[in-house]
């Protein structure tokens, strides 16, 4: 997949551009091209390690300007517990992170930082982990953390097939107060992820975002999906190694078209696709991934419960 630019080639942007008005016969021409050139591919994404050494010089300078203007605008600032101006490496970790995903532009990196500071005290994101959001129903089905892939990264899966279950879609989503407590424990599942990581150099700095899109109501999640895309990509930069899809139907092209103007080219490029039927394959080396059953597989695979050493 990752030597392309984006998980769609330019002529399946609009699937009703293709040739044939058959369905079935659009369905095979999806399928044919469009998996065959996503699925599995080796991510062309590639990982900071966030070794000072590693930076170009334009980066270094870079990251000491941001810390010069954190510096005349704030005191003391905090981000996962760890103070954004002590001059420890770890500091450097998160404020290259937002750095990175402004392709080292001080001014719009500072922005993007600062605005994700006010978000987290308006949002009293760092007390959220330890908040009971009565979502107990949710747990281990549609959003947690399980395992590490083969490298040390922590892994989360959302399965979100349970929503076209239109009791459990109005229980969760049936008005904005009940999308935004949603929203709130969506966001309260990363904060566990992050909590695993290492925020140091050349240690375990992100996580794995595995989705299965089997009997995903793609019409009725689409805000609630874009709720969380906005949320994730605005403050949580660099947080996500690889986004892995699994289970991917044919119509994937029709959702991507959808939420693709909300994802930076950096974001795409950690995109992993695979097809309805193909999950056991990123259990291969390459992957090192152990599926639970309830994101895809028909039988029970062991799971991983400790990180590797």
């Amino acid at each position: 997949m990752e030597s392309l630019s984006s998980p769609l080639s330019t002529n399946l942007q609009n699937p009703l551009l293709a040739s044939s008005p058959k369905p079935q016969n659009l369905k095979k021409s999806l399928v044919a091209s469009f998996m065959e050139a996503t699925t599995l591919r080796s991510p062309s994404f590639k990982e900071d390690t966030y070794h000072l050494t590693n930076l170009k010089s334009s980066e270094r300078k870079a990251l000491q300007e941001l810390k010069q203007k954190l510096q005349e605008s704030h005191d003391q600032v905090s981000m996962w517990g760890i103070q954004l101006l002590s001059g420890e490496e770890r500091a450097d970790v998160i404020l290259l992170k937002f750095l990175r995903a402004r392709d080292f532009r001080v001014q719009e990196s500072f922005q993007m930082l600062v605005k994700c500071l006010e978000w987290r005290k308006e949002f009293e994101a760092d007390g959220i982990v330890e908040e009971d959001l009565n979502f107990k129903e949710l747990e281990g089905i549609v959003a947690y953390m399980n395992g590490y892939d083969r490298d040390g990264h922590p892994v989360c899966y959302n399965a979100y097939g349970i929503f076209r279950d239109k009791d459990m879609y109005e229980r969760i989503f049936g008005d904005d107060e009940k999308l935004q407590k949603f929203l709130r424990w969506r966001v309260q599942v990363l904060e566990r992820g992050i909590k695993l990581l290492h925020f140091k150099p050349g240690g375990i700095n992100s996580i794995i975002q595995v989705t299965d899109l089997k009997d995903m109501p793609k019409r009725e999640l689409r805000v609630a999906s874009n709720h969380i895309l906005s949320l994730f990509q605005d403050n949580y930069p660099e947080m996500v190694a690889r986004k892995i899809f699994i289970n991917v139907p044919w119509y994937f092209s029709v959702l991507y078209s959808v939420f693709s103007p909300f994802l930076t080219q950096r974001t795409k490029s950690k995109f992993v696709i695979s097809k309805e039927g193909n999950v056991a394959e990123l259990s291969s080396p390459y992957f090192g991934m152990s599926f639970p059953v309830l994101v895809g597989l028909e039988a029970s695979v062991s799971r991983r419960t400790k990180s590797p050493t």
